[in-house]
């Protein structure tokens, strides 16, 4: 049984405050962040994101035209579950921008990728995060993202 605010689940270490978008956002970059082959916590990722969430990330095609690809949250899953079974992937925020009106949030979360906790990075981008109050939890809507390359860096605001 699941907590409705503070996600816990029966027998689960770390509780997350469902009323707090940083506690939300700290439990997404958890949730995929381990060792190569290690288990991700989708179960986590099940009680942060609403059942009706989609994930999407974007990148440049060859021409360098936009792409981007849609996936509710079991779709993601099988796309990036051999990514962590080969790869180590650490997930941490570095900077971030939080705007509420209502019953809505946008979060732009700028992230690092490492290979181990405290190593180095390979990779750093943006999560746009939007949420959804629902009178007594936050529920993650859409998570869209894109990654720096040549021509595109972070800004100064979020870590760049």
């Amino acid at each position: 049984m699941v907590d409705s605010v503070s996600g816990r689940a029966a027998g689960q270490s770390q509780p997350v405050d469902l009323t707090s978008i940083p506690s939300i956002v700290a439990a997404l970059y958890r949730t995929i962040s381990g060792p190569a082959g290690a288990p991700r916590d989708w179960a986590l990722e099940r009680r942060l994101l609403h059942p009706g969430a989609r994930l999407m990330p974007t990148r440049s095609g060859p021409d360098g035209a936009g792409l981007i690809e849609v996936f509710d949250l079991d779709g993601y899953i099988a796309s990036r579950a051999p990514i962590f079974a080969a790869d180590a992937v650490y997930e941490v925020e570095i900077g971030r921008q939080e705007w509420r009106f209502g019953h809505i949030a946008q979060v732009l979360s700028a992230y690092e990728l490492r290979r181990t906790p405290e190593g180095p990075p390979y990779l750093r981008g943006i999560n746009n995060i939007q949420l959804f109050w629902d009178g007594s939890r936050w529920w993650v809507m859409s998570i869209l993202w894109d990654n720096e390359r040549p021509g595109l860096r972070l800004p100064p605001e979020l870590g760049g």
